[in-house]
């Protein structure tokens, strides 16, 4: 359970990817492992967290309380989202766009776990350029966090979201 504005949120757990990292010292290999965590609500708010211990399991436990701490609300349009978006972080750039209700979600991997872990019924995506689990997720969630609903564009302008639309 985590908090934001005082309520508290019934999260799921997804595990993007693990990785098995090693250090070089003196005797030889020191054999750690990286785990990439995504937490939702399934109702517009996710974070992503990154934990590293030399088991498993305490790596994806130290991944969701880092991803906890970083949570963010997502702008929504019933069960997809407001307008297209491409999400950029470093070599990781993600198509997504709009879908009508039944079209269910097209998105593959990293992209899939961010996506339903924020509760998105009906979207298609096309992560572009990097495949590094990292750098997706992180694109991902840029281009989302970019998202913006018509009340929130005509709040900035001025004017009603009749008038925008």
């Amino acid at each position: 359970m985590a908090i934001i504005d005082g309520s508290t949120l019934d999260l799921k757990e997804h595990v993007v990817a693990i990785n098995r990292v090693s250090k070089t010292v003196k005797g030889g290999r020191i054999f750690k492992f990286a785990a990439l965590v995504v937490v939702g609500d399934g109702n517009g708010t996710v974070g992503f967290g990154i934990g590293k211990a030399g088991e498993v399991p305490d790596a994806i436990r130290k991944g969701i309380e880092d991803a906890k701490k970083n949570l963010k609300k997502i702008s929504l349009k019933g069960t997809t989202i407001p307008h297209e978006v491409m999400g950029e972080f470093g070599a990781g750039k993600v198509l997504m766009k709009p879908a009508a209700p039944g079209t269910g979600v097209i998105a593959g991997g990293p992209v899939r776990a961010v996506i339903e872990a924020v509760g998105i019924k009906d979207i298609r995506t096309k992560a572009l350029r990097s495949n590094n689990p990292c750098n997706v997720v992180r694109a991902t969630l840029a281009g989302l966090e970019s998202l913006r609903t018509a009340d929130e564009v005509a709040v900035v302008r001025g004017k009603t979201a009749k008038e925008i639309l």
